[in-house]
């Protein structure tokens, strides 16, 4: 059974910094693309940051580019996402999602609160 489990959220002072940790279990990320999403109240869900394994590619929302930094381990079972200079926009629920290369199934975690406030 496939699994992705978030950590890393909470409470975050404006302008602080926070790493969230998505862990897999079940498969590993090896031909997936990786990807963390997040969700603010009243919001819809909108993508923040990937990586694909194939080349290590990365891509960043404008929101986040030069502020954030998404990366993997190398045993393809964690994907990380660095953020510096959090502000109160940044306040939402936010979501791991493996995507395989091939099949193209989706998997999605529990999502995680963070909480930009002093």
């Amino acid at each position: 059974q496939v699994s992705l489990v978030e950590s890393g959220g909470g409470l975050v002072q404006p302008g602080g910094s926070m790493r969230l940790t998505c862990t897999a279990s079940g498969i590993t990320f090896r031909l997936y693309n990786v990807a963390w999403y997040r969700q603010a109240p009243g919001k819809e869900r909108d993508l923040v940051a990937s990586i694909t394994t194939e080349g290590m590619s990365t891509y960043y929302a404008d929101s986040v580019k030069g502020r954030s930094t998404i990366s993997m381990d190398g045993a393809y079972t964690t994907v990380y996402l660095q953020m510096s200079r959090l502000q109160p926009d940044d306040t939402a629920v936010y979501y791991c999602k493996a995507r395989n290369l091939w099949t193209h199934i989706d998997y999605w975690g529990q999502g995680i609160q963070v909480t930009v406030n002093s």
